[in-house]
């Protein structure tokens, strides 16, 4: 008895786990007005070889499922001469009696998504160098289009929820660039989108991460209570209940909004939960690219923000090196505006000198490539601020006269 090989490699292309092709073929012999008589047990004696060739609507569901003949599954038909001419003379009509095509051609499977997740993936480290821009946004609704132009073909139900993940995530990317470039209006939509498709593919590590990007663009437009309301939204998808890494971001998120709206104590207890996750997460469990950021570094910078805005300057200060401390080093845009958040907090403790010296270290950082707008933004707050605290002092002046360029440019 020997396994067969072709229909588990058909099954793992198509996305099928045992049960889930019971299900796809029992519903295909009901839809033909057939009773649904395929089991684990049926499956099973398919892929051990025990059943070498299996009756002929389950034969025809097979085939109309995998868009192939039952042969190029692995399935040998009967040695009687006369049910082999039969055989022969009716491959070509195979799934007839069914509605879905009776060919492969063209037809997306495991591995295109593989292929397309590896593009998104290439897209999240050019946004972990670079930040967001212009060019990163295209590529990625490019991508988000792409997966979406495939799901007519998509070889099972699996397959297409796949693709709609994916199209989501890569809808995502292009309102993060944006977010990370304040191009806000278009990143509101594009974040809509990438909601709507993440609900259709029920993924909800792609729902998190949207309502996470959704309470940065609140922020970034002042509406603190909807910052709020986002970080919760975040909290309350599915994602945070199964893995505490994406609880502990959420929390951290809603901590930031309640610091803006000045709640102390909210603030402060929701960073607390953002620890307390953060200290329960499994550093090496496999989890989408475009959370690979978050761990203790990201959380002790965003602790420098939420500290900054409650007043407590140094500790602020403290928190930023923490997270420059133990920040890989392929976060280069990360560790600018770490080092900028760094460069505020010791500004807000009356060290402008010290403070002007850290600043002008983000231009170095960021190697002449441009400052994405969340950064110009907030490299400009600290030059409001400077010409605010230390308004007649000589480094003041030097400052904006060598770096107002840098960093005003779009």
């Amino acid at each position: 008895m020997e396994e067969n090989s072709r229909l588990r490699a058909a099954m793992e292309e198509a996305g099928y786990k045992q049960a889930e092709l019971v299900e796809a073929v029992n519903r295909l012999l009901t839809a033909a007005g057939h009773r649904g008589t395929v089991g684990d047990r049926t499956v099973r004696y398919w892929l051990t070889g025990k059943s070498r060739w299996p009756q002929r609507r389950q034969r025809e569901a097979l085939e109309a499922l995998f868009g192939c003949p039952a042969v190029e599954l692995g399935f040998v038909p009967p040695e009687d001469p006369l049910l082999r001419r039969t055989f022969l003379a009716t491959t070509t009509a195979a799934g007839a009696s069914l509605t879905l095509p009776p060919s492969n051609t063209g037809r997306v499977g495991t591995s295109d998504v593989a292929a397309l997740r590896a593009s998104l993936e290439s897209l999240t480290g050019l946004d972990d160098t670079r930040g967001g821009h212009s060019a990163l946004e295209r590529s990625a609704l490019a991508g988000a289009a792409e997966c979406l132009s495939k799901q007519d073909k998509a070889s099972s139900q699996r397959v297409r929820q796949r693709l709609l993940g994916l199209a989501s995530d890569f809808t995502a990317t292009a309102a993060w660039s944006n977010v990370d470039a304040r191009q806000l209006d278009r990143a509101d939509g594009q974040l809509k989108e990438a909601l709507y498709l993440a609900r259709m593919a029920n993924d909800s590590a792609t729902e998190m991460r949207v309502w996470n990007s959704l309470a940065m663009l609140a922020h970034q437009r002042k509406e603190h209570g909807q910052a709020v309301d986002a970080g919760y939204a975040a909290q309350a998808t599915g994602i945070t209940r199964r893995d505490p890494l994406f609880a502990s971001l959420a929390h951290a998120r809603t901590a930031i909004g309640h610091a803006n709206r000045g709640d102390r104590q909210a603030a402060l207890r929701s960073f607390g939960f953002a620890e307390d996750m953060l200290s329960k997460a499994k550093p090496d469990a496999i989890r989408p690219p475009w959370i690979a950021f978050y761990g203790p570094a990201e959380l002790y910078a965003l602790g420098a923000v939420v500290r900054d805005r409650l007043g407590f300057a140094a500790e602020a200060e403290a928190a930023s090196y923490r997270a420059l401390a133990v920040l890989p080093t392929q976060f280069r845009r990360n560790r600018a505006l770490a080092t900028a958040r760094l460069a505020l907090a010791q500004l807000h403790q009356g060290e402008a000198d010290q403070a002007c010296d850290t600043a002008a270290s983000v231009f170095e950082l960021m190697a002449g490539a441009p400052l994405p707008g969340r950064m110009r933004s907030l490299i400009g707050d600290f030059y409001r601020d400077l010409l605010t605290l230390a308004p007649d002092t000589t480094v003041a002046r030097e400052w904006g006269d060598r770096y107002r360029d840098q960093w005003s440019r779009p």
